[in-house]
């Protein structure tokens, strides 16, 4: 309760400040199945608006949509951000699949639009207005299938993908990849956002004697596959991506994810830049706990932005484009972000695990 007190105290100081003349979109799911994403991630914007109100010495106005973590509603925000609210960018969305969904309207709008953690290669393929702050998809699969392999010794991985994600079908296919070219067995199961019940797919699972369940989804059936393998008996390592990192994820896997390790942007207990530590530091402040990747991803979308606002000297959504792909070696929470020609980003990758229902820095894996 004092956690949600705060998020709309933030909220209501951003609504106090909105009298400046520079507007900008903010899509994120703040309902629905993934809305701790986007919960976690509006609050590293807010605190990156705190730390720095203004541009071209205008005052910035965030203007909040929520796509209630539905890809109908993910266009139909973005739609009425662009066309009815007038933004110059539009910081978002979260879920790959979203981003897609949101990023056609924007595209064609010739409006930037910029996401946090959308990792699906297919978010900036072809696309000359969305870029994002977080690493690819072939990079986080690369990361992932080298860690089963060395540090988790794992020779036979079962991955099970939900069929409704864009982010997991496509991050299966890179760990698939590395993991068997570096001689590792894989076998498939799969499930979609929102199943409650996945025994037929573990008993089947377990059939094989995997030595990992590597299971690139979201948080919600990430804790419930978890549960549910340990209740039949299975007793090795779990590895997913960075739709692992909420609370919810402890909350609803209890005891079963301890020990799940996952890839991620950032660890709040290793910041690799100073104003990584400023952010740490004054998100404790506020709320009396250490941010997530998402909140820094967060906070580092709406300082990209602004850079970029800064360095076009301009309000209009094609410079501002501009700037966003002339990106080099920015620093923010999550380290050094340079934008590539295709609007992704080039950094590093954090592995972290769960010790003891909290998220533990375990090494640092760069491009």
């Amino acid at each position: 309760m004092k956690r949600l007190v705060l998020f709309l105290v933030l909220t209501m100081v951003s609504v106090m400040v909105m009298g400046g003349n520079i507007k900008v979109g903010i899509a994120f799911p703040m309902t629905g199945g993934i809305s701790a994403f986007g919960q976690q991630t509006y609050e590293g914007v807010q605190i990156a608006q705190q730390m720095f109100p203004a541009v071209l010495g205008d005052k910035i106005q965030l203007v909040l949509a929520d796509n209630r973590s539905d890809k109908t509603e993910a266009a139909n925000v973005v739609s009425r951000l662009i066309y009815l609210d007038k933004v110059v960018a539009i910081i978002g969305e979260l879920a790959s699949s979203n981003t897609m969904a949101g990023g056609a309207i924007a595209e064609k709008a010739h409006v930037p639009m910029l996401s946090p953690a959308s990792t699906d290669p297919l978010v900036t393929q072809g696309k000359n207005y969305i870029s994002r702050v977080c690493f690819i998809d072939p990079f986080q699969g690369h990361v992932a299938a080298v860690f089963a392999l060395n540090y988790l010794k794992a020779k036979t991985a079962v991955i099970f993908t939900d069929v409704a994600q864009d982010y997991s079908v496509g991050l299966t296919n890179f760990f698939i990849k590395d993991f068997t070219a570096g001689g590792g067995k894989v076998y498939r199961e799969y499930y979609q956002s929102g199943d409650q019940d996945f025994s037929a797919q573990i008993t089947d699972a377990l059939s094989h004697n995997p030595d990992l369940i590597y299971i690139p989804g979201y948080y919600p059936e990430i804790a419930l596959i978890a549960r549910q393998s340990r209740q039949l008996g299975y007793t090795g390592a779990f590895l997913a991506g960075d739709g692992a990192e909420a609370p919810q994820l402890i909350t609803i896997g209890g005891n079963a994810v301890n020990g799940l390790y996952y890839t991620t942007s950032f660890n709040a207990e290793h910041p690799s830049t100073q104003i990584g530590k400023e952010f740490v530091q004054k998100y404790q402040e506020i709320y009396k706990t250490l941010p997530s990747a998402f909140a820094a991803l967060g906070f580092d979308s709406y300082l990209l932005l602004r850079d970029a606002i800064q360095r076009s000297g301009s309000t209009s959504p094609e410079k501002i484009n501009a700037a966003i792909r002339n990106t080099k070696d920015f620093e923010g929470a999550t380290g050094y972000i340079t934008i590539d020609a295709s609007g992704d980003a080039i950094k590093s990758a954090v592995v972290n695990e769960v010790v003891n229902g909290k998220f533990t820095y375990v090494t640092t894996i760069n491009p």
